[in-house]
């Protein structure tokens, strides 16, 4: 045991993770040349794509050093803040962390907060200076920000390039020399941390755990602890680019289990794995539940699929934790899930999965947050969607969520961020130089106000400088109102948003003029309006396609003409009685990109 090392690797977006991780892999000869390729554990179309980490990947290594052999187990960690409960899972799996820092930008917004989650964990940290072979590194600024940081020594920070590989030979020495071996007693009972899981079509549902106590042998009896059941070790083994099958695993190491689980509830992350005959007394302390921020409904787009994406979601959630659902009903979509996201991108990335892996097509609503409503009974109703508002005389106020910002930028855009947070309702609470121009500014402003395109406009005013992270801190009382839409005079739940009511005219315009654009033209005028309660605060019309009743009058009296025309008028009354109007996918997602 005293020659395992278990440590992941954290970082802002971008600052070369995945890259650093390919090069330690190289120069442990974990892949032949046929297997390796640039971000090799980006094992998902859709994280190779766009260049981000979407899952933790868990890996393992053998590093000789001094004549001894150590087994180094690698979680490569994402960047984005959407992502950051995985983070905080492979965390509990390590004993160590490369904390990346890239020397073109220095600490951004992310790392600070991913390395507050380390330090809670009381990981050994190995600061990283990546990406030191660019022309625009500033090694000697970015050291100084580091020991700002951390209070480490200059000589502790590591240079290093993933794309060289310059310094990774340094990088391996110090984790085997600086992190600890994993604690544990072999022969104590079996505990083991299930960290994360996957779903496989042929062998059920696998797991993936961190060994703290006891040891674990292929064929054993084992007991999940909170879900109480049991199974048999069919297979164990560890985790290389592919499963490599062991006939027994002890404490301190990191693997995988198959044990033929079918039903996806029965296995939950953060977990207790234990022997049925000699379990273990408590379960291993782990995880804080994770706290969706951003809530939309989910529907198929055939109302027949709906089994089949509650099937789907179900697998999906094995691979993602951090997604959480129930059933709802919605009066214009029929029965979907109402679905909690970390952000969204975590919830762009959620619909894009579906699609690909699982070929659901589906629609998502518009995403609002939670709020808290007490009504003038002393209740207080917890709101997830608008359409589960009370009626406004029911409603004594309404409590939103606030968040705590935290924005690092350079000096020069700091008018523009300023300029950008408070229109969005945030009120400046610090404002402290890390250095002569780069500025770290905290504001308290409402969730609400972050979650439609609070993150684009951040990047394109700072030119991709700035970078973000907030953590909810509690509610408030504001004033909201419920904004419907209703088209041909029906309302359409699925549009309705919460907003505050400063904004809910110019929204409400806004809103009617785009589905003016994409709503496709009837027989007759659909009108489309803007509503709070009872008051109409804004309509646009699209216009009837009409035919040419006239063109076959040649001559004759004017009245011939007029009775034609009447006819017509009374036809398009009565289809605009029994018409529905077919909403485009393109609408409900249109109101996300208002700007």
């Amino acid at each position: 045991m005293k020659n395992i090392r278990n440590f992941c690797i954290i970082a802002h977006i971008d600052h070369g993770k995945s890259t650093l991780a390919d090069r330690l892999l190289e120069v442990t000869g974990t892949l032949s040349e046929r297997e390796q390729r640039d971000q090799v554990l980006d094992s998902m179309d859709l994280e190779r794509e766009r260049g981000i980490t979407i899952k933790s990947h868990a890996i393992q290594m053998e590093y000789a050093f001094e004549g001894e052999k150590y087994i180094l187990n690698l979680i490569d960690t994402p960047g984005h803040v959407d992502f950051s409960y995985e983070v905080s899972r492979s965390i509990a799996a390590c004993e160590g962390a490369l904390l990346v820092i890239d020397a073109t930008q220095g600490i951004q917004a992310q790392t600070i907060s991913n390395l507050y989650l380390a330090l809670e964990h009381d990981l050994e940290i190995i600061p990283v200076l990546n990406k030191m072979d660019l022309d625009n590194a500033m090694p000697e600024e970015v050291a100084e920000q580091i020991i700002d940081l951390l209070g480490c020594a200059m000589e502790d920070i590591l240079p290093a390039s993933g794309k060289t590989g310059y310094g990774v030979e340094a990088i391996l020495e110090a984790v085997v020399r600086k992190v600890p071996p994993p604690k544990g007693d072999t022969e104590a009972p079996l505990q083991a941390l299930i960290f994360d899981s996957v779903f496989n079509s042929f062998r059920g549902i696998i797991a993936y755990f961190k060994i703290l106590n006891g040891t674990l042998r292929k064929g054993d009896k084992v007991k999940f602890f909170n879900t109480g059941k049991e199974y048999d070790a069919d297979e164990i083994g560890v985790l290389r680019l592919k499963q490599l099958p062991r006939d027994s695993m002890s404490a301190g190491e990191v693997g995988y289990i198959i044990s033929g689980i079918k039903e996806s509830r029965e296995v939950k992350v953060g977990d207790t794995i234990t022997h049925r005959e000699r379990p273990c007394d408590v379960a291993i302390e782990g995880f804080q539940n994770v706290k969706p921020m951003v809530f939309a409904g989910i529907y198929p787009v055939d109302a027949d699929d709906y089994e089949e994406l509650r099937s789907s979601m179900e697998k999906l959630q094995l691979n993602d934790a951090s997604l959480s659902w129930e059933p709802e009903s919605s009066a214009a979509l029929g029965f979907g899930f109402r679905c909690g996201f970390l952000g969204l991108l975590h919830m762009e990335i959620v619909q894009e999965r579906l699609d690909r892996e699982f070929d659901m097509d589906v629609i998502t609503t518009v995403p609002n947050v939670s709020y808290k409503v007490l009504t003038t009974k002393d209740e207080l109703i917890e709101v997830h969607n608008p359409s589960g508002l009370p009626a406004p005389n029911y409603i004594d106020h309404i409590e939103e969520p606030y968040i705590t910002a935290q924005i690092i930028s350079k000096s020069e855009f700091i008018g523009a961020v300023m300029k950008l947070c408070i229109d969005k309702r945030g009120t400046l609470k610090n404002q402290v130089y890390l250095t002569s121009d780069r500025v770290e500014v905290t504001f308290d402003m409402p969730l609400s106000e972050i979650v439609f395109d609070f993150y684009d406009k951040l990047k394109s005013i700072s030119r991709g400088y700035a970078s973000f992270d907030y953590h909810v801190t509690g509610f408030k009382e504001a004033s909201l109102v419920r904004l419907d839409i209703l088209i041909n005079g029906e309302m359409v739940d699925a549009l309705s948003t919460l907003i505050h009511r400063d904004n809910a005219y110019d929204f409400g315009r806004r809103m009617c003029s785009k589905l003016k654009d994409l709503i496709p033209r009837q027989q007759y005028d659909v009108a489309i309006q803007g509503a709070i309660g009872s008051k109409i605060i804004s309509r646009e019309t699209v216009k009837a396609l009409r035919k040419d009743v006239t063109a076959k009058c040649y001559g004759g009296d004017i009245t011939r003409k007029r009775k034609l025309l009447e006819k017509q008028k009374k036809g398009k009354k009565r289809m605009r009685q029994v018409g529905n109007v077919e909403i485009p996918q393109t609408a409900f997602l249109a109101v996300l990109k208002m700007d």
